[in-house]
């Protein structure tokens, strides 16, 4: 009986860490779900606009925030990206909001050590979400999207392939991301029924191309207004949405 003390020991504490591990869990789990309970539902007209503009390298994403209406003191964001091995990788980060209306941070795709840069190759996608919260540091809006990186080919398309646009040539060492921006630079002449879809590129075009997406008549702001799309032929990128 005494040899199996230890193995009775072990079997008993392995039992107790996996029954606390589960009420941790639990715990942050039930905190999660009454956390987003209170979020605010904001507007359209009122959200933020966010973008990733890649690096002219593709080693890093530029997020840019603007449009920031939402009462709130501080924001954090938190870029996740999927390397070619399965890993995930983290790039977090907290802004005092203190009255600003936008901001923009360089989000490194690898790590940085003593001046040395370690950059990670191959990332073609990833979800990039940002949280307001108040002075008390409660939740109070949250937004979250998937991107995705491209470079060396002529479809550029969202993750989930609800929007995409088909480029007329491959543009030569170019990177561009496609993705959600939650919010507009201004409203646009129709009511929308998809989108905004952003594309942003690592140099500047025109980059023009055939649009795909659904939702009636299809729309882009390219930093002078919104333009209607006639025949789905796009001068340039941009933001696009389409509604009636």
């Amino acid at each position: 009986m005494k040899r199996f003390l230890p193995l009775i020991i072990f079997l008993i504490g392995l039992v107790v860490l996996m029954g606390a591990y589960l009420f941790l869990k639990k715990g942050e789990k039930e905190e999660t779900i009454g956390e987003e309970s209170s979020l605010i539902d904001v507007p359209l007209a009122e959200r933020p606009i966010v973008s990733l503009t890649p690096s002219p390298d593709g080693h890093s994403l530029k997020l840019g925030i603007k449009n920031i209406k939402i009462k709130a003191s501080t924001l954090d964001y938190e870029l996740l990206y999927l390397l070619p091995d399965g890993r995930v990788q983290g790039v977090p980060g907290t802004i005092n909001l203190e009255g600003n209306t936008s901001f923009e941070r360089d989000l490194l795709l690898g790590s940085e050590s003593s001046g040395k840069f370690r950059y990670d190759e191959g990332v073609e996608t990833g979800t990039i979400s940002i949280r307001f919260r108040n002075d008390k540091g409660k939740l109070v809006a949250k937004f979250s999207t998937k991107f995705h990186l491209q470079s060396g080919t002529k479809n550029l398309t969202l993750i989930d392939g609800r929007f995409s646009l088909d480029l007329d040539k491959i543009p030569t060492k170019i990177f561009f991301v496609t993705m959600q921006t939650f919010g507009l630079p201004s409203m646009p002449p129709i009511s929308v029924k998809s989108g905004p879809y952003g594309i942003f590129a690592s140099d500047q075009g025109p980059y023009g191309g055939k649009v795909f997406i659904d939702g009636g008549k299809v729309f882009v702001y390219q930093g002078e207004g919104w333009k209607e799309i006639y025949g789905s032929q796009a001068s340039d990128v941009g933001i696009f949405v389409a509604g009636d």
